[in-house]
């Protein structure tokens, strides 16, 4: 009850004075030179729609993943690399859109691109999709890595939300530059205390994340 009382104030407070929730950053303010692309804040996505509860391109996490991040970043681009992120806080509302989309089994208008040996009604049971997830705690980031001269992503062996075995991170049937490029986001990431998720190579949670029982909805605008 208190966690859902702190949301509560939080969302009130957000609408009210058109400020984040406390302990909340723009991740821009603190990595300037940050590459982002929200992809539920368009159509490339899983769903083949705009996501609900995002309304800008705007990554937003806690002030504690938005200060580990920078140090991948600031590590990365010793290397001539950078961040690319996909995702970070996310609405729970988004995630509702996420469970109502699943339940409707014909709309697979994407399913080629991001599912295609994945039957839709196994994606919850398969752990690709949840009634709550880790990114409405405002801890998680999905993400690659990019060159910094072009901004082109280097290859990882599959695609950003990809439904599959291929995204797993000890997936083997993939080259070795692509499992060198996983083990260099993975190292990376790790030791600037984020943690894995076994069936996405891209998805990472900090440790200690300050709200570890609390799920957010405030809108990204």
């Amino acid at each position: 009850m208190k966690n859902l009382l702190f949301a509560l104030m939080c969302l009130l407070g957000f609408l009210s004075f058109g400020q984040l929730p406390k302990g909340f950053v723009y991740v821009k303010d603190v990595i300037p030179d940050l590459d982002v692309e929200l992809r539920y804040n368009t159509t490339n996505n899983f769903l083949g729609k705009h996501v609900e509860g995002y309304f800008a391109n705007r990554l937003i996490l806690t002030k504690q993943a938005a200060e580990a991040l920078k140090l991948v970043q600031e590590e990365l681009q010793q290397q001539n690399l950078c961040l690319k992120v996909y995702d970070g806080y996310r609405p729970q509302e988004a995630v509702n859109h996420f469970v109502k989309w699943a339940r409707v089994l014909d709309d697979t208008i994407n399913k080629s691109t991001f599912y295609p040996k994945e039957k839709k009604k196994n994606l919850f049971k398969n752990g690709y999709i949840a009634s709550k997830s880790g990114h409405s705690r405002g801890s998680t980031v999905d993400l690659t890595i990019i060159d910094a001269n072009t901004g082109t992503p280097i290859d990882m062996g599959s695609p950003f939300d990809f439904f599959g075995e291929q995204s797993w991170v000890t997936y083997g049937k993939i080259t070795k530059k692509q499992h060198d490029n996983r083990i260099l986001l993975q190292r990376v990431m790790q030791k600037h205390g984020f943690r894995s998720y076994s069936k996405e190579w891209w998805h990472f949670t900090l440790r200690g994340e300050p709200f570890p029982k609390t799920y957010f909805n405030f809108p990204i605008k």
